[in-house]
């Protein structure tokens, strides 16, 4: 993948992270640069492999509000940062990898559901780091969580061979991914789990292109927030009450914080 990369153009790290399956252990020449999912904020979600990931790191990365929910159970130096200082923070990740330190990067959830792209720049800068410096690159191990996909979809009691699940908590364009969302609640009625992005597509903004597709306007629609968490609610509405919460950019647009998910049920027999 090119050092310099264009969301909108490509490459994607989400396609860069995809591209080859991870290697068998014994092909691995040293130990591997973990990826862990630290599940939806709640430690008790956290598996005990990504526990031990984490608190055996030398240097542990990721966005400032992963690495708070983490921070208390190592050692390691914490490299944290937020979507402007991203780069700068992978690029010394990436220095002290290749120098021979232990690094665990941390990710919220699963990044199996949402968030290849977070991978793909972890494995980008570990892999540029040690061409810099000439040594054989680390791989890059990744230590699957529970995404708050899974909480839901228990919460709601939908259940995941009948349901459809979108990510849209991604950088790039969403084309692909929305048309697939409309298919799904519509044409096909399957029930939709989906990752909204914060703060341009929200809940309520999901239920509006639903219903601007042909989506019952009475379907159930449950907006699923901060799960786990000591505040954790659940919002009930039809589809039609939830698309009046939708326009806006910011913060002030929407009643949800960014930890939601959002679950359409079509009707059960």
């Amino acid at each position: 993948m090119s050092d310099e990369y264009d969301l909108e153009a490509g490459p994607d790290p989400a396609t860069f992270a995809a591209a080859a399956p991870e290697p068998n252990i014994d092909e691995e020449t040293e130990d591997p640069v973990y990826a862990v999912g630290v599940g939806p904020g709640n430690q008790e979600y956290l598996t005990p492999r990504g526990e031990r990931a984490i608190r055996e790191a030398d240097v542990v990365v990721g966005f400032t509000t992963v690495v708070e929910f983490v921070e208390d159970l190592t050692d390691a130096d914490l490299l944290t940062c937020g979507y402007k200082d991203e780069a700068e923070a992978l690029e010394a990740f990436g220095e002290r990898v290749a120098a021979g330190e232990s690094g665990t990067a941390v990710a919220m959830g699963d990044p199996n559901h949402s968030g290849y792209q977070f991978v793909g720049k972890v494995q980008d800068a570990v892999e540029r780091e040690a061409r810099n410096r000439d040594v054989d690159p680390r791989s890059v191990r990744i230590v699957p969580g529970i995404s708050s996909l899974q909480l839901a979809a228990s919460r709601a009691r939908t259940p995941m061979e009948d349901t459809e699940f979108v990510t849209l908590h991604k950088s790039g364009g969403l084309e692909a991914d929305m048309e697939r969302l409309a298919a799904a609640g519509t044409v096909d009625e399957r029930h939709l789990l989906v990752l909204p992005r914060p703060y341009d597509r929200m809940p309520g903004d999901i239920a509006a292109f639903l219903l601007e597709e042909g989506a019952d306007p009475n379907l159930e629609a449950l907006v699923l927030e901060k799960l786990t968490h000591e505040d954790e609610e659940i919002h009930r509405f039809t589809l039609a009450e939830l698309s009046e919460h939708a326009g806006g950019t910011g913060t002030e647009d929407t009643p949800f914080s960014d930890l939601v998910v959002l679950a359409v049920r079509q009707p059960v027999p």
